[in-house]
């Protein structure tokens, strides 16, 4: 059994490493093929390298990006775990690897928009892999999140601050604000690239529903579409009254279905829904969902 167990960890490692490497040269051929020779660029280390490499020289890059990142892997070393440390090390020397090799390769001509959105998405794509399996190229974000532990402001907050004060300094030492805007344009596309890389398609929900029949909802719940869910006993604030929450996890193709079958049964019935990024589900649930019907979505055991 452990050695089942080691061999799986094993072929996960690998395949995380082989995620993070596939990441790191796309990052690079977007960088190389489509920013830089387009005077485009990122939002933080990678765009204050690209911002230097543009000052000092185009061979500069690489290095600019492995020296602006050590004060960050330094501080990932102190405050953050050290697996996390190592995953970024590799990624942030795959990437300036992949920068130096690709440094002759032949640029991209075209129009500005398709510059930026296969720029942007391969960008994306590339960042995205690498955080997906633990990685990072921007120690901006280390930045930010020792920043939201002492001033209570968010990650994305802080990263949004740092990237303006980075685009508005492009556009104020080469006094080509054209060129910051789009860069923004661009980063926008890169962004959105990530989340949808990281969190997948599928939009997933979770839904709370308080009914005074949740028996009956819940059975039409499970035999009616197929869906699985979380019975959650509750205390009502007001009543005091003892009270069962169901707890469900769908896709947003089946949230009209769920809320049509809700209503019907309970017109009185609340329901809570909110957006979620992922879900991580073992052995138990997989089989289970396997044996829904092909329509339905993921469940919660």
């Amino acid at each position: 059994m452990s050695k089942n167990i080691k061999s799986k960890s094993l072929k996960k490692v690998v395949i995380s490493y082989i995620a993070i490497t596939i990441g790191a040269l796309l990052a690079a051929i977007a960088i190389r093929i489509f920013l830089y020779p387009n005077k485009l660029i990122d939002g933080g280390v990678v765009g204050l390298s690209l911002i230097g490499a543009r000052l000092f020289g185009d061979h500069y890059l690489p290095y600019f990006l492995l020296a602006l990142n050590c004060p960050f892997i330094y501080l990932a070393y102190r405050s953050i775990r050290k697996s996390f440390v190592l995953h970024m090390l590799i990624s942030v020397l795959l990437f300036a690897g992949f920068l130096f090799i690709l440094r002759n390769a032949p640029t991209f001509h075209g129009d500005l928009l398709e510059i930026i959105v296969i720029g942007g998405a391969l960008l994306g794509t590339g960042v995205g892999l690498i955080i997906r399996n633990g990685g990072c190229t921007d120690g901006t974000e280390i930045l930010a999140i020792l920043i939201n532990r002492k001033k209570g402001l968010t990650v994305g907050q802080i990263i949004l601050i740092v990237n303006i004060i980075i685009f508005s300094a492009y556009g104020w030492i080469f006094k080509d604000w054209h060129i910051a805007f789009l860069s923004l344009i661009m980063y926008i596309v890169a962004f959105k690239m990530i989340d949808l890389v990281i969190a997948g398609l599928e939009e997933l929900k979770s839904v709370i529903i308080i009914t005074s029949e949740p028996k009956k909802i819940s059975d039409m719940i499970m035999h009616e579409l197929g869906l699985g869910l979380t019975i959650i006993p509750g205390i009502g604030g007001f009543s005091g009254k003892t009270q069962r929450m169901l707890y469900i996890i769908v896709e947003r193709l089946d949230l009209a279905a769920l809320k049509e079958v809700v209503l019907r049964e309970d017109p009185s019935a609340f329901m809570a829904i909110e957006n979620l990024h992922e879900v991580a589900y073992g052995k138990h649930v997989s089989e289970i969902s396997k044996k829904r019907k092909k329509n339905t979505s993921h469940s919660s055991e």
